[in-house]
Formats: structure tokens, C-alpha cells, sequence
């Protein structure tokens, strides 16, 4: 733990605004050319078995995801580092798309796992190399009849819109940092990221590994310091510093955000 007021059951959501975010980058994200694929959709109305998924976002409406995500095929999922990407999307090619093909704008949470037992083109829609999003009903069902179960799509990648800054949850124990990063704007995902204690001896920037979805790692002793971190887009390349994210009593379970974002 950091402090002895920590406790392993801390649920609470903290967000702090301390020292700006800079970037050392000007490799801003542009919308991508329309492409083909199919959508589907999963879960019910009330989007419940969207919730958690393949990103480690946990509750989407608490993390201020909400139902407009979309689970991706392996192909664009790229082992967890297209997590929090945004897509555009609209029906077309079918009576069962809705008159004036809406666009949906969506946020990949989840993956759309291959399934070998089925062809790839009679469901096996996610099988590589297939690009194919699984959308959450309530997102599928502002573009589509949800009857049709699957539609062909026109889709490109866009710029993330995100209200405040990227947040930064934590887990783990005293000897292990576990850190799903949040809220990226820009391209949305994350290649690389660093942490920094503010203790001192030497140390500077260490570089955490990527466990699963949007999750990063670190193995070392980072209690009462405050701590930093460092991102890299996967896109992009462009690398933002987040100073000071963290305070020196910051808790395992808790929420830490940034003040700024990706430009």
C-alpha cells in the first residue's frame, strides 16, 4: 500500500488536477479514409454484458465510456493496443440500414474474439483477417434494424473527442504497480509507457511493460512518492508527459487524471 490509510477495498474515484501535460510531439491524429467491413452487435439494450471487457475499462458508464463502444476483431484489437481507438461507422447496402445511413461514433472497449468453429464469412465474423466490429446493441441500434444481426459497415478511424484529462487507475500490491490507462484523446491508444517516483536516487523514468488491454505494469517499491508518468500513441508516436498525476499518499484502487490530454 502507499500509506497506511489505503486500503485494499478502495472503490472511490479520485481525480486530481496538478501539473500540466506537455507534449514532446506534434504528430497530431487525422480521420482515416472509409473502409469496408460488417458489424454485428452483442448483449441486450441495457448494454450490461458490455461492461469490464478485453481493456480492463471496467464499468463503461462509470469510466464515462458509456454504450457507444464497440468490441474489435483481432485484426484491429492488435493485442490490446487498439484499446480506447474511436471509430466512425454507418450501415450500408441494406434495406435494414436506417433511412440516411447515421454515422455512429464508437470507442473499442472490448475484443471480438476468433471463433475457428465457424466460417469466416457464416459466424466466424471475427476471425482474422476479417475487420469487424461487435457493437454494443444501443450503438447498433442507431444505425440498424438490430433483427438483421449483421449489417455491412463503412467505417474509418477518427480523432477521440475526451472531456478532461487521461486517467490513470491503479492496482496491484506494494512490490507491483498495475495502471489502466483512460480517457486518451487523440489517436486513443497507448504503445509505451514510463513511471516516475518523485524519491529520487537516480533512478528517473521507468519503463512499465504491457500486461493485457490498456493496462501497463511496473515492479518496484513507488510508495509515498508522487508519481508521473510517461505515454507513447501506437499511432502516432507522439509522447505526452503527465507530471506530478499521482501524490505522494496515493492508493492502490483509486483514480488518479491528469490535467490535460493528447491534442
Amino acid at each position: 500500500m502507499a500509506s497506511a490509510a489505503c486500503t485494499s477495498t478502495a472503490v472511490l474515484v479520485l481525480l486530481v488536477s496538478l501539473a500540466a501535460v506537455a507534449s514532446t510531439a506534434d504528430a497530431r491524429f487525422r480521420a482515416m479514409p472509409w473502409t469496408p467491413a460488417h458489424a454485428t452487435f452483442y448483449g441486450d439494450e441495457t448494454a450490461a454484458e458490455t461492461m469490464g471487457g478485453a481493456c480492463g475499462y471496467g464499468n463503461l458508464h462509470a469510466t464515462r465510456y458509456g454504450t457507444d463502444t464497440a468490441a474489435l476483431s483481432t485484426t484491429l484489437f492488435l493485442d490490446g493496443y487498439g484499446c480506447g481507438t474511436c471509430y466512425q461507422i454507418r450501415c450500408v447496402g441494406t434495406p435494414d440500414c436506417y433511412r440516411g445511413s447515421p454515422v455512429i461514433t464508437v470507442t473499442a472497449t472490448n475484443l471480438c474474439p476468433p471463433n475457428w468453429a465457424q466460417d469466416s464469412n457464416n459466424g466466424g465474423w471475427c476471425n482474422p483477417p476479417r475487420t469487424h466490429f461487435d457493437l454494443a446493441k444501443p450503438a447498433f441500434m442507431k444505425m440498424a434494424v438490430w433483427r438483421a444481426g449483421i449489417v455491412p459497415v463503412m467505417y474509418r478511424r477518427v480523432p477521440c473527442v475526451r472531456q478532461g484529462g487521461i486517467r490513470f487507475a491503479f492496482q496491484g500490491n506494494p512490490y507491483w504497480l498495475l495502471v489502466y490507462v483512460m480517457n486518451v484523446a487523440g489517436a486513443g491508444d497507448v504503445r509505451d509507457m514510463w513511471v516516475k517516483g518523485s524519491g529520487g536516487g537516480g533512478e528517473g523514468w521507468m519503463r512499465m511493460s504491457h500486461n493485457w488491454g490498456a493496462s501497463y505494469q511496473a515492479f518496484g517499491q513507488l510508495g509515498g512518492q508522487a508519481l508521473s508518468f510517461k505515454l507513447t500513441s501506437y499511432t502516432t508516436g507522439q509522447t505526452i508527459l503527465a507530471a506530478d498525476v499521482a501524490p505522494p499518499t496515493w492508493c492502490i484502487g483509486l483514480t488518479y487524471q491528469a490535467r490535460a490530454n493528447f491534442r
